[in-house]
């Protein structure tokens, strides 16, 4: 019998002056009882995610070794530069969508407020569509128009780039659903398992069916994959989501999800260029070859990054519920917690990774061993960015989004100064130097903002508090 069960069962039996000097002490137990079983929930998703990520990562290495191989690192290059291209466009166009559901679906939830919930599953997915649909229609039309800026090599493959782009965007939203539902492997495999397992698939069999080992056809391969991927998760999820929510009226509150989406799209917009500024701009500045390496160099050190997404991906629900009740206490405690599991695990992960770096990218071809030396460069960025864990996540969703859109735009500006600053100068060394410190300047930006806004000092290596004045608002 659990032990609450026996501690209720007794109470029934206790004089009534008794119970009533125990009932104080009783209701804390039942509330740290309730704190522990929750954070305990919040670790074990965060294990799935991280675990899912690990196996992706497996996946997506082995796969893009295979790819760098048969194409050989110029084709690959091209093709590494519209995948970045392809998934931060299709990112974009969910105009914020794929955030604020997370934000959102466990607020309305945890309101009974159901009508809403089921408003936004369908809002978020219509409104994603159609915004993915109008960027691909816009992107066509300038490559119609001005296709002759371009290197002949970059046309077809950016086409099919443009065509693939709305299953991409549609495939975040439904991302971001299933995990405001904290249903992890539902959100993640199809994405991060699925799809790369299916790109390597169709580009194998269509190489040994006869088809060119290019770039073009790689992204035939990817665009395939996406569709698929795509509409079985849809598939998938709509039976759960029915579950659920059920069926019945909708409400919709467009106002408060754009005013929400909006900013959201804007940090989303500018963390997402962030992290994939120094891949464009080495693809503006350096020819295809030197694209593949550098892309190489960020599949293996993107390793490290999973634990931080994996926390994330377990933490926003959490922190929603959190500043949904206003328990400031247990959100300090908790934002502190899941910062040290951010923390502790990209250190040793990363170590790991610099000191068989070599042996990894030289698994991509000969050439692609010139560019070990980038690892420690780069991973002294992303353990910067560990330090304060989902510190993005905390500030705007506890109501400072537009604070957000202001520090990630001083840093996207710093960084794409700093690359093209650097890259003509230093070549890739350039693009790594860049791209670390503009993590670096991140991480201090947004600890500062958090422990003036939130009053909680996010930091690893310190122990979480909150400020008085926080405490009594």
């Amino acid at each position: 019998m659990p032990i609450i069960a026996v501690i209720e069962t007794a109470e029934k039996f206790l004089p009534n002056s008794l119970r009533r000097r125990l009932a104080p002490w009783l209701v804390r137990f039942n509330e740290k009882r309730n704190a522990e079983g929750d954070t305990a929930h919040a670790q074990a998703q965060a294990l799935v995610a991280f675990s899912i990520r690990v196996v992706s990562a497996a996946i997506a290495l082995v796969s893009q070794i295979i790819l760098a191989r048969v194409m050989g690192e110029f084709e690959y290059g091209i093709f590494a530069f519209v995948w970045v291209l392809v998934i931060l466009g299709g990112s974009l166009s969910c105009l914020g969508f794929h955030t604020s559901i997370i934000r959102f679906l466990p607020y309305h939830h945890t309101a009974g407020d159901i009508a809403a919930a089921r408003g936004l599953l369908l809002a978020a997915r219509v409104f994603t569509l159609v915004c993915a649909s109008v960027v691909t229609g816009a992107g066509l039309l300038f490559l119609h128009f001005y296709g002759n800026l371009f290197e002949t090599y970059w046309l077809v493959p950016l086409f099919l780039a443009l065509v693939t782009l709305p299953m991409i965007a549609l495939g975040d939203v439904l991302d971001g659903t299933a995990r405001a539902n904290s249903w992890t492997v539902t959100a993640l495999s199809p994405t991060f398992l699925i799809r790369p397992t299916l790109i390597l698939a169709f580009m194998i069999s269509a190489v040994s069916l006869g088809a060119p080992e290019t770039a073009v056809t790689a992204m035939q391969a990817a665009l395939a994959a996406t569709y698929v991927t795509t509409l079985l998760q849809y598939a998938r999820l709509r039976v759960r989501l029915q579950r659920t929510y059920g069926r019945g009226t909708m409400r919709i509150h467009s106002r408060a999800w754009l005013a929400y989406s909006l900013p959201i799209f804007l940090i989303d917009g500018i963390g997402f260029l962030l992290t994939n500024a120094d891949v464009v701009v080495v693809g503006l500045y350096l020819p295809p070859d030197q694209v593949g390496i550098y892309f190489a160099v960020t599949k293996i050190i993107v390793i490290v990054q999973f634990v931080a997404f994996a926390v994330k991906a377990a933490a926003s629900p959490r922190f929603s519920v959190l500043l949904a009740i206003k328990d400031k206490e247990e959100l300090a405690r908790f934002a502190g917690q899941v910062t040290r599991w951010s923390f502790w695990p990209s250190l040793v992960i990363g170590l790991a990774l610099i000191l068989i770096g070599e042996q990894l990218l030289s698994l991509f071809g000969p050439a692609f061993t010139e560019g070990h030396w980038l690892l420690p460069i780069l991973f002294a960025g992303i353990l910067a960015k560990a330090l304060i864990g989902p510190g993005e996540t905390l500030l705007s969703m506890g109501g400072h989004e537009k604070l957000c859109v202001l520090i990630y735009g001083v840093v996207l500006a710093a960084a794409v100064v700093a690359n093209m600053i650097l890259i003509p100068q230093l070549g890739l060394a350039g693009a790594a130097v860049a791209t670390s410190l503009a993590m670096a300047l991140e991480a201090l930006l947004l600890h500062v903002a958090i422990r003036r806004t939130l009053g909680i000092t996010l930091f690893a290596l310190a122990r979480p508090h909150i400020a008085p004045s926080i405490k009594a608002v």
